[in-house]
């Protein structure tokens, strides 16, 4: 059986594999410290988050792929982490956080032994769904245009660096803009700044809290967002590439990683989409059966990755948070336009959509709870009002 699976390795696939690692965390590593550090996360637990997501979705990946001989990879909630850099320091610090986080893991798990949950996130709206990640997101999104006002030069030089790679690559744009953007930071801040980051990851364990004000504000929008923007988007993509797993062990391991990662500060590990397009894809390898290399290599490029997460942080630190949120802005700008799109596909919702849009990017808060919440139950209001008078 081994020496099989050994029969199926190609350079090919590892070198997709490799890529799609890459182009994954260099794409939006930064959205990530970025919501850590937004619900009270220090730059030790900040690291310690972005080590543990980062190991997390390594060893589902390398595990589900070579377990399973199915190319599936496993990320970071992307959209998530911009949901709590729209969130706000909880009231019990950043151990309510993680605290959420642990029960979206829950909420996760529950997927996989109690069908009808999920199928009640399956039955929320896609519109509303698309309308509130959009409101998420569009408060990063602003973020280049506000490093070129206040920072004009360095702001200029990493948009312009993404805009001439992307009519070359869209692969490669937000990579691009990183180097520029880790270029100008290690330009403009003295070397003894950076005397005291540390190779060596550093893990910071810590018992969640649990509050109502953050299971409601954080960790069921973070629920929604995670299986609505990640989880569906991946299954899909794995059935348009002739893979059909079951749902319910994957929802089992994304779950269980989650949960476990949460008590080191990382928030969420679900289904890919970008990187799943590029492992399943033709070119990871023309033989379907072989391309599950791909995602295993590409689960040993996240845990390659974990290992320089402290150092990672520590330059991010150094840096003004203007031009980590203009890197986190442009990665986020396909995912902005896609749940816009998705959010006003529909003419007979699109009232509803807006209102959820609206209130989300608001950023206001009702009792604690964040806007994100709040934009749903005020877009559902809508859309049952309409469909009432619809009879």
């Amino acid at each position: 059986m081994q020496r099989h699976m050994f029969k199926d390795f190609s350079t090919q696939a590892m070198t997709m594999g490799l890529l799609a690692a890459f182009v994954g965390c260099a794409s939006s590593f930064a959205v990530i410290v970025q919501g850590l550090t937004a619900v009270g996360a220090s730059p030790a637990q900040a690291a310690s988050g972005l080590l543990a997501v980062s190991v997390a979705m390594g060893l589902a990946t390398v595990w589900t792929s070579f377990s399973s001989r199915t190319p599936v990879a496993i990320a970071w909630s992307t959209p998530g982490a911009a949901l709590l850099a729209t969130s706000g320091i909880l009231s019990g610090g950043f151990a309510a956080a993680t605290g959420a986080f642990l029960v979206c893991g829950v909420l996760i798990l529950a997927c996989a032994y109690w069908q009808r949950l999920g199928k009640w996130v399956s039955a929320i709206p896609t519109s509303l769904a698309n309308a509130m990640l959009a409101g998420i997101l569009l408060g990063l999104c602003l973020a280049p245009v506000k490093a070129v006002a206040q920072l004009p030069w360095q702001g200029l030089a990493i948009v312009v660096t993404w805009a001439l790679v992307a009519k070359l690559s869209r692969l490669y744009a937000v990579p691009a803009a990183v180097a520029v953007t880790v270029a100008i930071i290690w330009a403009q801040t003295p070397a003894g700044n950076f005397a005291a980051i540390s190779l060596v990851p550093q893990i910071e364990f810590g018992l969640p809290v649990f509050t109502l004000d953050a299971a409601i504000g954080i960790a069921i929008p973070l629920f929604i967002v995670t299986m609505a923007s990640q989880n569906i988007p991946g299954f899909a993509v794995l059935k348009v590439n002739g893979y059909t797993p079951a749902p319910a062990p994957l929802f089992r391991l994304t779950g269980l990683f989650t949960m476990g990662a949460s008590f080191f500060g990382g928030h969420a590990v679900n289904l890919s989409a970008l990187t799943a397009a590029m492992c399943t894809g033709p070119d990871a390898h023309p033989d379907p059966a072989r391309r599950y290399w791909a995602a295993g290599f590409c689960g040993i490029g996240y845990l390659a990755f974990g290992l320089l997460a402290g150092a990672a942080t520590a330059f991010i630190a150094a840096a003004p948070p203007v031009l980590i949120q203009a890197v986190a802005g442009l990665a986020l700008l396909g995912a902005l336009a896609s749940a816009l799109l998705g959010a006003m596909q529909a003419p007979e919702d699109r009232e509803a959509a807006i209102v959820t849009f609206l209130v989300t990017a608001s950023g206001v808060s009702f009792g604690g709870v964040s806007g994100a919440f709040w934009g749903l139950i005020a877009g559902g209001a809508i859309l049952a009002l309409a469909r009432w008078k619809r009879g």
